[in-house]
């Protein structure tokens, strides 16, 4: 087992913690599995055993069972608030402080306090309690984690607006609470979660079992991150060896062959498989040394697409690659590595091993996945022969000799001939130190040479008269190779530290200049500027804020700005296609500038254009990873920048939909009280005066205006999420016949052609929300069509079709969708009183209760609205 030491990094988060209380958070798949109750449970356990434990706030919400567990704990009373004409209750942070329990329970860990409370969320108020030395216990909800938020939403079709920050739920204890999506249910239906009517309307959309069943796995995939983080820690701090697969972690190692391309997609599609965390390294060995440009070239480009695809990508140097691998395996923990192979050399694998092999020799809990390579490696012989030879190296070796001779033939008369071999192996290790391996050997064989031709008798002959000689000359030229071997290893190993030391403090100051930028402009002009300064090349910053592509920054400031049309083109390609155009690339490379595209999860948010003033290569093929970090740094932050604008977007739409929400709810409510004196007004008079004239037209409009009324205050519900179905079967026939009567001043029997099948059968659906869509589409009809409205029911394989078809003009240019939105309003709506609710609202039932709403033009003219019912 490799000796380790505790990591400086994970014993500092361990010593944070300590200086702070214990956080435990029970977590639970969705309301009614029990999370109160057990947290209730384990406290009453901890104060039987001596813990001062008190409860800061706790929400029975009625239910028995959690009130007898909340009766023989201290509760700390909660600090009653004034907030619009109401009295609300929340914990009182202040008292718990003062109070100083060992352990506080908290419950609802994302609830919003109400103005007037010191922080804006709970979950603050428990930071501080964790800052002031308290435990605390709370409960949670998986679809509350903010990076979860908006997975859950897009199956449950409930937008959470309650979140808590990842970075609470790290170094906490996370508990879940399980129960199966079948006894769950089952709680609801007895009335042990909401109220009977609430459950009702719980069960027909968010508690559908499928639901419940994806909300239960990620509430466990994400108790399995916590307990898989916190194992990692505790074994960095304790220095414990092994992987400890308490989660997956990939490892794809890269090489300079061809197909790297193909390792790290693979990477990619296993990571995405497991759902785990993945990197991509290179290995830096003296051999690295050694490679061409296109090796360099391969290497870079396989690092720059894993980083485009996610991963953290390093180049990590050390002796071997085995011990480069072992070593970074162990540090990461990795669990699954992915690398290729190649067809080497017998005489290859001889002098240098087989990767694979040993790694599967040597790994224990890894699994080692082995990607073969598109092509055979190069021989050894085409690699020695495509070297060249230092000669100037060769010359210094000479020149080295010769001075070397010259001063041991001073020294001679006082150290004696049996000395003198030491002496030639100075030039031996000076030579190999500064110019590699191979000049190294060949002044070792100078050495002997001379050795033997000027100090071993017979003098100035390459003769050995005595045998010991012969043996001193071979041990000389021995030790002169060996040590010029190591020499060179350790020449080699320095250039690779000293280039990585560099090279990390590059891209440190680069990350720190980025952290510093908080603006498009100003992270532009940092990226321009670093990385002319790091890589000595002028730089461009391309991007498309209006659509066409310009510069945004430049360094040095006064490069010209104006493109020719052949760098304009490689740039346009490098942004649409996401791929390096330009100069001494395959693409378009009559350019002038070279073209990297700064590709995010997002898509290309921006080109760097380099260019050298020398008009050499912009990269060199040895600052290739290098600019390929650099670029994913910058990447990074042009990302950050677009979800920062983006999230500041989605606070305006909010904020606006919450004003038109306040706006509709209080126009509903305002109006109805107005709207029954009107009717009662319409009622006396009709009563004294029953052939007024006037008075159908005035009930027709008051019918209409009511129509309206429930229209906004339904449009509310929905904006506020609390709109739920209370699915039952359903007689079609019926449920149209109520609605034509309801609408009959509207539709008159000779306007109406009904083709409902009495023996269609029943469908699901929410009564009261099938009245009102079937009101919305035939007032459509009705209000925007010509001649006869015709209402059709047919039988269909998989399930019901009612369609509403009316002789108007047909869809807008628009087409269907644009009719479902809200505040839409269709042809002739100006001069017939459409109120642009009437069609999204109908959309919305209709999502609620599971069916398909859609509108087509009529085959003879006319729009045709249809909907579908599911039988399953």
């Amino acid at each position: 087992m490799t000796d380790r030491r505790p990591s400086p990094e994970a014993l500092l988060r361990a010593a944070a913690r300590e200086k702070r209380g214990r956080l435990k958070i029970f977590l639970g798949a969705a309301p009614g599995v029990g999370k109160t109750f057990e947290m209730l449970r384990e406290g009453a356990e901890r104060m039987a055993a001596g813990v001062d434990v008190a409860i800061a706030v706790v929400e029975t919400h009625g239910r028995q069972d959690t009130e007898r567990l909340v009766a023989p704990l201290p509760v700390i009373a909660r600090r009653r608030i004034e907030h619009r004409g109401h009295v609300l209750e929340e914990m009182d942070l202040d008292a718990v402080l003062a109070r100083a329990p060992r352990l506080a329970l908290v419950d609802e860990l994302a609830h919003t306090n109400a103005e007037g409370c010191r922080h804006a969320k709970r979950w603050q108020d428990v930071e501080e309690l964790l800052d002031a030395g308290i435990d605390v216990h709370t409960t949670l909800n998986v679809q509350h984690v903010e990076s979860l938020n908006d997975v859950v939403a897009s199956f449950t079709r409930v937008r959470v607006r309650e979140t808590v920050p990842d970075h609470v739920l790290e170094g906490a204890e996370i508990e879940v609470v399980d129960l199966p999506p079948d006894e769950l249910i089952d709680r609801l239906k007895e009335g042990k979660v909401y109220v009977p009517a609430e459950a009702t309307r719980a069960l027909g959309h968010f508690f559908s079992k499928e639901n419940l069943s994806a909300l239960r796995e990620m509430a466990l995939r994400r108790a399995a991150q916590s307990v898989d983080r916190s194992l990692v820690d505790f074994l960095d701090a304790h220095a414990v060896s092994g992987t400890y697969a308490g989660g997956e972690r990939v490892l794809v190692a890269v090489s300079e062959l061809a197909g790297g391309d193909a390792l790290v997609r693979a990477g990619k599609r296993l990571a995405d498989a497991l759902r785990a965390p993945w990197q991509a390294i290179h290995i830096e060995t003296p051999r690295t040394a050694g490679f061409g440009p296109d090796e360099r070239r391969r290497v870079a480009d396989a690092l720059q697409l894993a980083a485009s695809l996610g991963a953290t990508i390093a180049s990590v140097p050390a002796e071997t690659v085995i011990d480069g691998l072992t070593t970074h395996i162990a540090g990461m923990r990795a669990t699954q590595l992915v690398l290729g192979r190649s067809r080497r050399s017998w005489w290859f694998e001889l002098r240098h091993g087989s990767v694979v092999e040993r790694l599967l020799r040597q790994s224990e809990g890894l699994a080692v996945h082995v990607i073969p390579s598109e092509q055979a490696a190069p021989a050894p012989r085409a690699e020695r022969s495509a070297r060249k030879v230092d000669w100037r190296g060769m010359a210094a070796g000479g020149i080295a000799i010769a001075a070397t001779t010259a001063l041991a033939t001073i020294v001679e008369p006082v150290i004696g001939t049996g000395a003198i071999d030491l002496i030639y192996l100075l030039p031996v290790i000076l030579i190999s130190l500064l110019f590699g391996r191979w000049p190294g050997i060949v002044t070792g064989g100078l050495a002997g040479l001379a050795y033997n031709f000027f100090f071993l008798p017979p003098i100035y002959t390459f003769t050995i008269a005595d045998p010991q000689s012969v043996l001193t000359v071979i041990v000389l030229l021995g030790i002169a190779v060996f040590v010029a071997s190591l020499a060179d290893r350790l020449r080699v190993r320095a250039s690779i530290g000293a280039r990585s030391a560099v090279e990390n403090a590059a891209v440190a100051a680069f990350g720190q200049a980025l952290a510093r930028s908080s603006d498009w402009q100003t992270t532009s002009d940092t990226v321009c500027t670093e990385l002319a300064r790091t890589l000595d090349v002028s730089v461009l910053l391309l991007a498309a804020p209006s659509g066409a592509l310009t510069v945004i920054s430049a360094c040095p400031p006064d490069t010209p700005p104006e493109l020719s049309p052949v760098d304009r083109a490689a740039a346009e390609w490098a942004w649409s296609r996401g791929e390096v155009t330009g100069y001494d690339t395959g693409t378009l490379n009559a350019a002038d500038w070279q073209f990297h595209p700064l590709r995010t999860t997002l898509g290309t948010l921006a080109v760097v254009a380099l260019a050298r003033g020398d008009g050499g290569a912009p990269v060199p093929a040895t600052r290739a990873t290098l600019l390929s970090t650099l670029l994913g740094q910058a990447a990074l932050a042009h990302e950050r920048l677009r979800l920062e604008d983006q999230l500041r977007e989605v606070k305006v739409i909010e904020e606006r939909d919450r004003l038109r929400s306040a706006l509709l709810s209080s126009i509903g409510h305002d109006l109805r009280t107005p709207l029954t004196a009107v009717g009662t007004a319409l009622d006396a008079i009709g009563a004294n005066h029953p052939a007024e004239p006037a008075l159908p037209i005035a009930r027709a409009e008051l019918a209409r205006l009511r129509r309206f009324l429930a229209n906004l205050i339904e449009m509310v519900r929905i904006d506020s999420g609390t709109l739920a179905a209370a699915i039952e079967p359903v007689d079609l026939t019926d449920a149209v016949a109520g609605a034509v009567h309801d609408l009959r001043d509207l539709l008159p029997d000779a306007k109406l052609d009904f083709r409902v099948p009495p023996d269609l059968p029943l469908v699901p659906a929410d009564p009261r929300l099938l009245h009102h869509i079937l009101l919305n589409l035939l007032t459509n009809a009705a209000t925007h069509g010509a001649g006869r409205v015709t209402i059709a029911g047919e039988r269909l394989p998989q399930g019901v079709r009612l369609s509403i078809a009316d002789q108007g003009p047909g869809l807008p240019s628009g087409g269907a969708e644009a009719l479902f939105e809200a505040f839409a309003r269709g042809t002739g709506s100006d001069s017939r009183g459409g109120s642009g609710l009437g069609l999204a609202i109908a959309r919305s039932f209709a999502e609620v209760m599971r069916m398909t709403i859609g509108a087509r033009d009529g085959d003879a003219g006319g729009a045709v609205f249809t909907l579908d019912f599911a039988l399953e």
